[in-house]
Order: structure tokens, then C-alpha cells, then sequence
């Protein structure tokens, strides 16, 4: 599954596996069925989750994408947020603007 601004990918979910072509089992060396989240990150965020280690890890094609097994261990309000962000880093600023008046908005869960 994919998510995207106009054309842009900001987020992609998908399952690695036998059979399918995917960068965490060539990277990771790891023969595991995973799921694995896809998303963009800039700046120092991106500096840190280059060099967090498990559960992330830097697909090639991009400087700017990262990926995150996604498993029984997974923080869902970290995946919340860097998907925003990811977000953010794609949108125009118009939209962007908007996503920071929702969250600040005093219904924001």
C-alpha cells in the first residue's frame, strides 16, 4: 500500500518476502517474511534513524528514505509521527500548513 501527494510518495507499506523482489532482504541479508514501512526524513531526524540500527534501516534509492520493520515491538505513535513528517516533506507548504493548524487544533487526539 501506498500513500502519496499528488504523485510523491511519502509512505509505503509492504511485506518482504521470498519471491519478491525487496531492498531490506538485500541489505539486511534477513530471509524473514517482514513488514516493512517506507518513509521519508530530513535533517538531523534523518542523520538519527540512519544510524539507529533494528528496527531501521536505509533503502538505497534515496538519500532520503528510510525504512522500518514493522512487528509485535512496534511504537505506533513514533510510526504516527514519522509518517506526518514524511507528510510534511512531501506536501506543498499549503497542506503542510494545514496539517500543523489540525494538530494544534484543541480536538487533536
Amino acid at each position: 500500500m501506498r500513500w502519496r501527494v499528488r504523485t510523491a510518495t511519502f509512505a509505503h507499506v509492504m511485506v518482504a518476502q521470498p519471491g519478491y523482489e525487496s531492498s531490506y532482504r538485500d541489505i539486511t541479508g534477513d530471509d524473514s517474511i517482514r513488514t516493512i514501512l517506507t518513509f521519508r526524513a530530513t535533517g538531523d531526524e534523518l542523520l538519527a534513524l540512519t544510524h539507529a540500527g533494528w528496527p531501521f534501516y536505509q533503502p538505497p534509492w534515496s538519500p532520503t528514505i528510510i525504512g522500518m520493520v514493522l512487528d509485535d515491538q512496534t511504537d505506533w505513535t513514533e510510526v504516527a509521527e514519522l509518517v506526518a513528517e514524511s507528510y510534511r516533506f512531501q506536501a506543498p507548504q499549503k497542506l503542510a500548513r494545514l496539517l500543523d493548524e489540525l494538530r494544534s487544533s484543541p480536538d487533536a487526539p
